[in-house]
């Protein structure tokens, strides 16, 4: 599977379905750089797994996800995500986030996500 409207809609269906971790090890480049905002960006499959893993270990509850809106424009994709979740800590949050992924040979070589920090 090479398009990459197939593979950016198979790998938002995985994590809405919570397979979130196997998504990552299919569809992310060893090399991926994954950055949120303006902050620095994170370099490589093993820390940006365990930051995943870190994330959703994170998460007591997920009251609801969706991707509102999601398009592809050579070879990057965007999905609008709306979650709305409690952390172990207790805080409810309802975010709103847009992720950029930038493809190559079937895979993302980096992503982006754009958010209100609060």
């Amino acid at each position: 599977m090479s398009n990459i409207t197939e593979l950016n809609k198979k790998l938002d269906d995985m994590v809405l379905s919570g397979k979130a971790l196997e998504a990552f090890d299919e569809l992310y480049a060893e090399g991926v750089t994954m950055q949120e905002n303006s902050d620095a960006p994170f370099v490589g499959k093993a820390l940006n797994r365990q930051r995943e893993i870190d994330f959703f270990s994170s998460i007591g509850e997920l009251h609801s996800a969706a991707v509102l809106s999601s398009a592809v424009n050579g070879d990057v994709s965007f999905s609008e995500w709306e979650m709305d979740l409690t952390f172990k800590n207790g805080y409810r949050a309802k975010l709103s986030q847009t992720a950029v992924r930038r493809w190559k040979d079937g895979l993302i070589v980096n992503e982006r996500f754009y958010y209100n920090k609060g």
